[in-house]
């Protein structure tokens, strides 16, 4: 019985929500955490004008090789492909929205 609740809790935990893309410019990607070493970034999103907490989103990268193309577009506009996890686990990263591909705009 013990097996079937943990791997139900870790199937629930993993399970995406949603899957999107998002655009703006990228201003912060970094590698961050005291236990778990995880990427991190946030986005200005798009169509506004002034950096609030509102027009800034903050999102997770898993992937190292992502974060590494991710660090040569800083500062450059771009498309982020993500998906939303339920809850993520803190070694995916500190929040529930995870990058898995990024594309630069023109």
């Amino acid at each position: 019985m013990g097996l079937l609740t943990f791997i139900g809790y870790f199937l629930y935990r993993t399970y995406t929500i949603s899957e999107g893309t998002r655009t703006g410019m990228l201003f912060k990607i970094s590698k961050k955490g005291v236990v778990f070493k995880t990427y991190e970034g946030q986005l200005h999103l798009g169509g506004s004008t002034i950096l609030t907490t509102q027009s800034t989103w903050d999102f997770s990268v898993k992937d190292g090789a992502v974060y590494q193309q991710m660090q040569r577009f800083e500062g450059k506009n771009v498309k982020l492909h993500y998906r939303e996890l339920v809850d993520a686990f803190p070694w995916q990263g500190d929040t529930d929205y995870i990058v898995y591909m990024v594309e630069t705009l023109e």
